[in-house]
């Protein structure tokens, strides 16, 4: 049974499920690093629901035990992230490869006022066989990579296990992942949230289990990059959106004046009718992006900066709902003149080519201008204030001056 809570500055986290093999030697080498250092720390162990004996081996080494009957990674750390009595709280895995008697790196950047600080294997130095070489020659550096490139993080080692943290501004990030992503979440969250992020070498050694680890390669890195896709709507949906929009646009539009030839190849209303297709592709991811921001704020998955705020409070239903009316009419415009021209000539044979090049772009607008009436009318449905909304903002309003905002 725990003891009252107590505060200090350091608890060292491990998630656990079935590591009895390797728990103590991780658990003496933090305890090691806590006396020789003079720290005022704690060893906690979130037990995942071990049948191995893991949880007796911890206590038996003094070691504090939180069970965490949620299942996954990220429900064991979240578990023992809550109930750390620290400050400060460092985190990493169970499996002896991460060394927690050389600690010193992490409390220092913390001191310093960083609110994360990752660890660096390349930097520190990864014994032979340590790191697979799928994921040190392409899964770290392209997922790493990817997270510079969407979120500008600062680290050069995106998923290094071994990681610390100022143990409130975490909690204040709301993390909701409950598997492998959330060690993603924990650095994607920390960039969106303007947390102060620093990183410092650390080793990797081979893992000390005689059995398989848990991670699975490809599904693993798959869920990451998802991740990482999810939380970053520009990359995922805007910039190949409004790419295609543009190139799809442009093209059309020349062609509605005729064929166009380049290099001895002719273009004509066929290609006009896939270069439409494209625009119509991109227009929708590009609302697609606007409309996963506009549900990622409101549930409190994605922080909205002061410049998109202010860009969506000047966009307004009403005026959404006129720009798709106007965009659609002018398509039904262009139909009708159309038809009337028709009716002219007695309803009587059309030249192919020429009706086509007046149909693709009557049917653009108004299939566009209708798709700019259904966004603005979810988006309407995303704006509606909710009594959520109001705890959240009375709650905002109590929080002490020092702790900030998640969203400005």
């Amino acid at each position: 049974m725990d003891h009252p809570r107590t505060s200090c500055e350091l608890t060292i986290v491990m998630p656990c499920l079935n590591e009895a093999e390797t728990l103590a030697t991780c658990i003496r080498k933090a305890q090691g690093y806590l006396e020789r250092s003079g720290v005022d720390g704690e060893v906690l162990i979130a037990d995942n629901g071990s049948t191995d004996g893991s949880q007796e081996i911890a206590r038996g080494l003094g070691a504090r035990v939180v069970d965490v009957a949620a299942k996954g990674y990220g429900n064991a750390l979240m578990g023992g992230i809550r109930a750390a009595r620290g400050t400060y709280v460092i985190m990493g895995d169970a499996d002896d490869s991460y060394d927690f008697s050389s600690l010193e790196p992490f409390v220092a950047k913390l001191r310093e006022g960083y609110d994360l600080v990752m660890g660096n294997r390349f930097k520190g130095g990864i014994e032979p066989g340590a790191m697979p070489p799928l994921h040190k020659y392409l899964g770290n550096p392209v997922l790493s990579f990817i997270g510079k490139l969407f979120f500008k993080a600062p680290v050069t080692d995106f998923h290094c296990g071994l990681r610390g943290f100022r143990r409130e501004a975490i909690l204040r990030i709301g993390l909701h992942t409950s598997g492998m992503e959330f060690a993603s979440e924990i650095v994607v969250k920390s960039c969106l949230s303007g947390l102060r992020i620093a990183e410092v070498p650390t080793t990797l050694k081979k893992d000390g289990r005689s059995r398989p680890p848990h991670l699975r390669s490809w599904r693993d890195g798959w869920r990451h990059l998802r991740f990482l896709l999810i939380y970053s709507p520009r990359w995922l949906f805007l910039y190949p959106g409004l790419a295609a929009l543009v190139l799809g646009l442009a093209a059309t539009l020349a062609l509605m004046f005729g064929p166009i030839a380049i290099g001895g190849v002719g273009f004509d209303v066929a290609t006009m009718l896939y270069t439409a297709g494209i625009a119509v592709l991109g227009y929708q991811a590009v609302l697609f992006s606007v409309m996963v921001k506009l549900f990622g704020a409101r549930e409190q998955l994605l922080p909205m900066s002061p410049r998109y705020k202010q860009l969506v409070e000047r966009f307004t239903v009403e005026r959404g709902l006129v720009l798709g009316m106007v965009i659609f009419l002018a398509g039904i415009v262009l139909a009708v003149l159309q038809l009337v021209l028709w009716g002219d000539t007695g309803f009587g044979k059309l030249d192919a080519a020429a009706t086509i090049r007046v149909a693709i772009p009557a049917m653009l607008g108004i299939i566009l201008g209708f798709q700019t009436i259904m966004f603005s009318m979810f988006a309407g449905v995303l704006s509606i204030p909710t009594s959520a909304d109001t705890d959240s903002q009375f709650n905002q309003a109590e929080q002490p001056a020092d702790q900030g905002e998640l969203v400005a």
